[in-house]
């Protein structure tokens, strides 16, 4: 019996962190490409290019990371 509830509530916990995982990693890895395509969309940042791109690709590797995360689900090992 308690080994049911436990199973579920990592269950639910896994399910939970990934869902946020998730989230999370498109969040940012979108702010990433609105960084590389901003002045084409119109935006200007009063920010050196090296500096806006490095940023841009930091945004990209770590949402992308986050997602992986998300879809490995390995919290508990």
């Amino acid at each position: 019996m308690e080994d049911n509830f436990r199973e579920r509530k990592e269950k639910n916990y896994s399910m939970m962190r990934a869902i946020g995982d998730y989230g999370r990693g498109v969040i940012i890895f979108c702010f990433g490409i609105f960084l590389v395509f901003a002045e084409k969309l119109g935006f200007y940042f009063s920010i050196e290019p090296f500096l806006k791109y490095f940023f841009a690709a930091m945004c990209i590797i770590y949402g992308g990371w986050r997602i992986y995360r998300g879809y490995q689900k390995n919290y508990f090992k």
